[in-house]
């Protein structure tokens, strides 16, 4: 699938000279398990009046486009967002990748954000770097996100992607502790979220982030996206149930909803075999819009 994915990018391309074939090659190669050599690309900012600058890469393309978007507290640099990246540039086709404000190299402070305002973060992303039809992929909070953006864009968003989506989540996390840990995290102002993935082994979240997410909860209605969407999700996710996607499969008014299930899959499904299942999940759905538009 991946190798023919890269050979429909010459056909879809035509001749583009000896770079374009070369950089063919990186996601093949990259898929097989061999080493690739990737341009260094330099950060590029959105500046937004009165709100932080957000750092971002951008391949400009055909459509549609691409847009990477990473999960809670993480960064554009992952293996997901590269590893499309090189594969948008193999066809020719416009991508982005980004980072939240607080994260990464954004401006602003991680502790001041919340969940509405990296919804506008994506919104402002999808409104001032992007033009025509686009295809979000969202990891984790990513997941949670790109619904947002479908419902707010319905015209631009084509089709979703959901890497271990994480609808409501955080919400959903916080109301099952026991009711006395919830008034004391209400009382002290701060819950210490716990992750495996820093050194301290939490994030530290305001009271108010947890209030401030309930306004953005999906699950509990229909959700009114139409486009094509896929969900795929690991089995052996220990930090977000695989249930969660069937949930989205489930209140999304599409009816062109697939759910992929990887039964030896971790939570950032970055591994060989989860890259290439998503690049080729990516491919499947451009070639979908191809045909369709």
């Amino acid at each position: 699938m991946a190798v023919a994915g890269a050979l429909r990018g010459l056909m879809r391309g035509g001749c583009r000279g000896a770079s374009a074939a070369v950089g063919l090659l990186s996601p093949v190669r990259a898929a097989l398990g061999f080493p690739v050599c990737r341009l260094k690309s330099s950060i590029s900012f959105l500046t937004r009046p009165d709100q932080p600058h957000l750092a971002y890469h951008k391949l400009k393309g055909r459509n549609p486009g691409v847009i990477f978007l990473p999960g809670f507290n993480s960064n554009m640099n992952g293996r997901k967002a590269t590893a499309l990246e090189d594969f948008c540039n193999s066809l020719g086709h416009a991508f982005v990748r980004f980072d939240y404000t607080g994260c990464g190299s954004s401006d602003g402070k991680f502790e001041e954000c919340t969940f509405g305002k990296w919804r506008k973060d994506v919104l402002c992303i999808l409104d001032e770097l992007t033009d025509g039809p686009q295809i979000l992929v969202g990891s984790s909070m990513g997941g949670w996100l790109m619904l947002h953006a479908a419902i707010a864009r319905p015209d631009k968003v084509a089709a979703l992607v959901g890497v271990a989506a994480a609808a409501d989540y955080l919400v959903t996390t916080f109301k099952k502790l026991p009711i006395e840990t919830q008034n004391e995290i209400e009382e002290k102002g701060e819950w210490r979220f716990p992750t495996r993935y820093n050194e301290e082994g939490y994030y530290s979240l305001k009271y108010g982030v947890i209030q401030e997410a309930e306004n953005h909860c999906l699950l509990n209605s229909p959700i009114p996206i139409t486009c094509p969407i896929r969900l795929i999700h690991g089995m052996n996710d220990s930090d977000v149930p695989w249930q969660i996607s069937m949930q989205i499969a489930d209140r999304v008014l599409s009816k062109d909803v697939d759910v992929i299930l990887r039964k030896t899959g971790q939570h950032r499904m970055s591994e060989k075999e989860d890259i290439k299942l998503l690049v080729n999940t990516v491919d499947d759905l451009i070639d979908k819009l191809a045909t369709f538009s």
